[in-house]
């Protein structure tokens, strides 16, 4: 019977720290609302992003003991360390359980809201990988709620009032990565000659091609109108410049997306050196708008 230690090295695996790029989401809303130069909102935001990383890294261990049958049959999903069978599954469930309280509680001491956002996060992906991700388009749309309710938790967390605007870019911007995510596992299950999941026989790639780019279409134009709202007198304009890297970055992660390797937002994310310099210039005008 494989003990907790020795099992140390697959559980560090299985809670996939190469995601934990997604709970820096969590930064945005803090951001944009001009808090990061308040040293109680930085730490507030920063034990925010380590309690996503619990409650994520939960659900990723909770996901891969229910998904252990479609794993196997998956040509890179079988690797895991679950479905690969270097991870009991009740060693995965203790820990997923303790991460998930230990989430919830310690949010619990920042705000009661948070704690909500929190605890909503891991049940209803705790409800997604037991039923919803079998049923089309809600499956999308709990993916999408995963990376909405990130950016809701750091304005949550600092007590800040989220606007109309940041509620539509976040939105819109979830659901875009949510379905490429679905296009690029449909399209690389195809290649393979074998669909795992249940909801991607059920989805054509006309029909996910036709929801990331309404999103696409949808969070470029929400962006754009919540720039010229935000535009500060000044000599250079740099809300609306930022435009321009914004509207880039979403077209080249539409690359990726069409040529279906985005099935993991944050390989993307963390390979794609033309993405990155568009997202370090948009930043860098976004600081200089918001904090120059």
């Amino acid at each position: 019977m494989t003990s907790l230690p020795a099992a140390g090295p697959a559980l560090a695996q299985a809670v996939r720290p190469r995601q934990w790029t997604k709970n820096l989401v969590v930064l945005a809303a803090p951001a944009f609302a001009g808090e990061l130069d308040n040293i109680d909102s930085v730490v507030r935001t920063l034990l925010t992003v380590v309690l996503f990383t619990f409650a994520a890294s939960a659900v990723y261990l909770v996901n891969d003991v229910l998904d252990v049958v479609e794993d196997r049959a998956h040509p890179t999903k079988r690797l895991r360390p679950i479905a690969a069978g270097r991870l009991a599954p009740r060693i995965a469930v203790g820990v997923a359980v303790l991460l998930m309280i230990v989430a919830t509680g310690l949010s619990l001491a920042l705000s009661w809201q948070l704690a909500v956002v929190v605890a909503s996060y891991c049940l209803v992906n705790v409800a997604y990988s037991l039923v919803l991700k079998d049923e089309p388009v809600i499956d999308i749309a709990v993916i999408a709620l995963g990376f909405l309710l990130r950016a809701v938790a750091g304005g949550v967390a600092c007590g800040i009032d989220l606007s109309q605007w940041f509620l539509l870019i976040a939105s819109f911007g979830s659901l875009y990565m949510a379905a490429g995510k679905r296009y690029a596992e449909l399209h690389l299950e195809v290649e393979e000659g074998s669909v795992t999941r249940p909801s991607l026989s059920r989805y054509s790639a006309t029909y996910l091609r036709f929801v990331w780019s309404t999103s696409a279409a949808l969070l470029i134009m929400s962006y754009s109108l919540w720039a010229f709202e935000i535009s500060v007198p000044g000599p250079i304009p740099w809300t609306e410049l930022s435009m321009a890297p914004f509207v880039l970055a979403v077209l080249r992660y539409a690359v990726d997306v069409d040529a279906g390797v985005a099935g993991e937002p944050e390989e993307i994310a963390l390979s794609d050196r033309v993405l990155q310099s568009f997202a370090v210039i948009w930043a860098a005008m976004i600081v200089l708008a918001i904090y120059g």
